[in-house]
């Protein structure tokens, strides 16, 4: 099983440790609820390093970008960041990932832990093609980059004191490579999992003790709190964000995965699968992934039914929690199109008995966007 440069720090705080994607992670330290409220309400860091970061390089860097995923990387700046999917050329996804571009020639994918191999292979394949060539124009660095998310809305005010410029008023979605804790070239992104605000740091492994010990120093005095895979789930849910492996996957399209804003067919650029992908807007899916909150007491989790109020099934869970804010069941889903209007009500089979439930729309608190 594989470690983070922080693993050790995870253990000296109490952290309890899972597997996850071949790592060892702290799931909880000080409780789901309390690490969850903590984000919402000040600030907390998150050990990602175990996500995957490619390389991708060379004149024909944008042209393989634009190609392989479905959003259209044309629109990126420098220093701006896309949320972005790789279809699989079956109309399924094998990866929902973030591009940041560098330069007109250098971009950096961000991808889910578990799929850095699948994506690799996928990439490479697809690389050749262009004349990519794997450790040249295209290089998996997933082992060499620790990253730290700091996340809430006191985050960036404690970054700052990392960072000799200003950081704490970056816009949404871009990002800077910057001086942080005096570790120069680190990638300081205005990006999150989270819906709270905040960053993630990206730094070479070498310097991750450097990165920890000056982010406590200026945290701690805030109210930072050390954070687990177990929150990083509830928050996410309470926003609505994608979980791979659980919302979309092989077999799921981004049309049917409500992720048709990332899937652009505003233009004549060809990508992989784009064919069948506006097909299939152009006719409507035949299931949509949706967010629902229970009506009564409950807990949805991954698998159970959905159904409608006859007890004919129509779908089922993908993703469930009790949210810590709204203190009441919320899950995401797939639904036959004809139930996934907001306030059509359904029901989750919760071990044999129907809970009923109602559609909402995502996120489930606050306001703003999905993603």
């Amino acid at each position: 099983m594989k470690t983070t440069p922080f693993t050790r720090y995870h253990r000296e705080n109490g952290a309890r440790m899972v597997e996850f994607a071949g790592y060892e992670m702290p799931v909880e330290f000080t409780g789901i609820n309390d690490e969850h409220m903590a984000v919402r309400q000040r600030a907390g860091v998150f050990d990602v390093s175990h996500m995957g970061e490619i390389w991708v390089k060379g004149p024909r860097a944008e042209e393989f970008l634009s190609y392989v995923s479905t959003n259209d990387v044309r629109r990126l700046f420098d220093g701006k960041v896309q949320y972005s999917c790789l279809p699989n050329g079956r109309g399924g996804i094998v990866d929902d990932i973030l591009i940041y571009r560098v330069d007109a020639e250098t971009y950096l994918l961000v991808v889910n832990a578990a799929n850095v191999e699948k994506d690799w292979r996928h990439l490479t394949e697809w690389g050749s093609r262009f004349g990519l060539e794997a450790g040249r124009e295209l290089y998996n660095a997933s082992d060499e980059i620790a990253q730290l998310a700091i996340q809430g809305p006191d985050a960036m005010r404690i970054v700052q004191l990392l960072c000799p410029e200003t950081v704490e008023r970056m816009p949404y979605y871009t990002f800077k490579k910057t001086e942080v804790a005096g570790i120069p070239n680190a990638i300081l992104s205005a990006t999150g999992y989270t819906g709270a605000g905040g960053c993630e740091i990206y730094v070479a492994n070498r310097d991750a003790d450097r990165l920890w010990s000056a982010l406590w120093e200026a945290g701690s005095s805030c109210g930072l709190q050390n954070i687990g895979l177990g929150a990083r789930d509830t928050l996410r849910l309470e926003m609505g964000y994608c979980l791979y492996g659980n919302d979309i996957d092989e077999t799921t399209s981004p049309i049917e995965a409500d992720l048709g804003w990332i899937t652009r067919f505003d233009t004549d650029r060809d990508f992989i699968d784009r064919p069948l992908l506006e097909r299939q807007k152009k006719e409507g899916p035949s299931r949509s992934l949706v967010g629902f909150e229970l009506t009564e007491r409950g807990i949805p989790r991954h698998g159970y039914p959905l159904t409608d109020p006859t007890g004919r099934e129509i779908g089922s869970v993908t993703s469930g929690t009790m949210s810590p804010v709204l203190k009441k069941g919320i899950g995401m889903g797939y639904v036959e199109v004809p139930y996934a209007a907001e306030g059509v009500e359904i029901a989750v089979m919760i071990r044999s008995k129907a809970i009923p439930a109602r559609i909402v729309k995502r996120p489930f608190i606050g306001g703003g966007s999905v993603r």
